[in-house]
C-alpha cells in the first residue's frame, strides 16, 4: 500500500478546502470500497480526508412528504428507518440486499453511491483495464465477462482504449434511480444537486470515470422526492450465493395500477451496466396499457433491445426479461 497522509476536517467546508490542494487526494468514509482497493494497489491516494463525521447521520422529513438521507447515514440504520420501509420498500430491501450485516454497520449512504463499478480486471493490477489505467485495453471482452454489462458498455474490441463492459455494484443506487433521489453536493463552487441519473456515467470515451464529480465535491446528502405509491414496491436480486455477492441481475420496481391499467411505473436493473440503468423504454411502453404479464413481457423485450451481450453474459437478457415480468406480475396481483 502506497504511504498516505491522513487529514481530518472540522466540517464540511475544510474537508473540500482540503482535497482541492491534493489531486491525488480522497475522501474516506466507512472505507469498505476504498480501504480494499487502497490494499490491491489499485487506489493510491496520497491524502486521506476522514470526512465520517462531518456530514448528518440523520434521516430527515422533507416538506413535500419525501426524506434527506444525511450521506453519513450508516446502510444498516437507513435499512432498518422505519420510514423508509414503509415509504419506499424497495429501498430498504435493496440495502439488505448489500454486502454483510457487518459491512453494512460500517457503510455509509454517501459512501455506497461512489463505489467503484466492479470487474475482476479492474481489481487485478496485472491486467489490462481501461478503467484503472487508461489505454491499456479490455481484458474481459475475450477473457472472464460472466457477470458485466450487456447495456450502455463501450465495446470497441479488446485492445481499445475505450472498451469497458464493467458494472456499477450498488444495490441501493438502483432502487434510488428508480425513485428519482436527488444527491446533495458540496464543492469548491458552493453547494449544487446532481440527480441521481446524472450521477453515474456511462464510460463513453473515458472509461476511468464512474462519476460526474468534479475532484474534491463531496456528497452530504440524498433527498428522496414522495412517491406514494412506492410503498407497493419491490426490489429483487439475483446472485450466485444466497449473500454477500453482487448482483448478477437486479430489479426495483414500483407500479402504480387504475383498475387493470397502468397509471404510472417506475423500473431500473442493476448488474447490467456501468450505472444503475433506469428502465425507461419499458416504462414508457408500460404507461397507459393493461397490466397484464403479456405486455410487462412485451415492454421489458422492449426494453432489451439495445443489449450488447457477449458470449458468456448473453444469458443476462433473458434473465433480465424475466425479472421484469415477473417482478410486475406480483406488484399488479399484491394491488388487486
Amino acid at each position: 500500500m502506497r504511504e498516505f497522509r491522513y487529514e481530518k476536517a472540522t466540517d464540511p467546508a475544510g474537508a473540500v478546502a482540503l482535497l482541492a490542494g491534493a489531486p491525488e487526494g480522497a475522501y474516506l468514509g466507512g472505507g469498505t470500497n476504498l480501504v480494499d482497493l487502497m490494499r490491491l494497489g489499485v487506489a493510491t491516494p496520497d491524502v486521506l480526508v476522514d470526512v465520517r463525521t462531518l456530514t448528518s447521520t440523520e434521516v430527515e422529513d422533507l416538506p413535500d412528504g419525501g426524506l434527506r438521507i444525511g450521506a453519513a447515514v450508516p446502510n444498516a440504520d437507513l435499512a432498518g428507518e422505519r420510514r423508509v420501509r414503509e415509504r419506499y420498500p424497495l429501498l430498504a430491501q435493496a440495502l439488505l440486499a448489500g454486502a454483510s450485516g457487518q459491512l453494512r454497520n460500517r457503510a455509509t449512504t454517501g459512501g455506497n453511491l461512489l463505489q467503484r463499478t466492479r470487474c475482476t480486471y479492474f481489481t487485478d493490477t496485472s491486467m489490462p483495464c481501461n478503467k484503472r489505467e487508461p489505454g491499456s485495453g479490455c481484458g474481459a471482452v475475450n477473457g472472464f465477462h460472466r457477470n458485466l454489462a450487456v447495456l450502455g458498455a463501450t465495446v470497441e474490441g479488446a485492445d481499445s482504449p475505450h472498451t469497458c463492459i464493467a458494472t456499477h455494484p450498488s444495490d441501493m443506487a438502483v432502487a434510488l434511480r428508480a425513485l428519482d433521489a436527488s444527491v446533495r453536493v458540496l464543492g469548491a463552487d458552493g453547494e449544487r444537486t446532481v440527480p441521481i441519473g446524472d450521477l453515474h456515467r456511462l464510460p463513453g470515451d473515458d472509461p476511468s470515470r464512474d462519476t460526474t464529480l468534479a475532484h474534491g465535491e463531496l456528497i452530504t446528502g440524498i433527498d428522496v422526492p414522495a412517491l406514494p405509491w412506492a410503498t407497493r414496491s419491490r426490489y429483487r436480486k439475483v446472485r450466485d450465493r444466497a449473500s454477500y455477492a453482487f448482483a448478477l441481475v437486479s430489479v426495483a420496481a414500483a407500479l402504480d395500477l387504475d383498475g387493470s391499467t397502468v397509471r404510472d411505473v417506475r423500473i431500473a436493473l442493476g448488474g447490467v451496466a456501468h450505472v444503475p440503468w433506469r428502465a425507461t423504454v419499458a416504462e414508457d411502453a408500460l404507461r397507459g396499457g393493461p397490466a397484464t404479464e403479456a405486455a410487462f413481457a412485451a415492454a421489458a423485450e422492449a426494453e432489451l433491445a439495445a443489449a450488447r451481450p457477449l458470449t458468456d453474459n448473453a444469458f443476462k437478457v433473458p434473465m433480465v426479461t424475466n425479472m421484469i415480468t415477473r417482478t410486475l406480475v406480483q406488484l399488479a396481483e399484491a394491488r388487486a
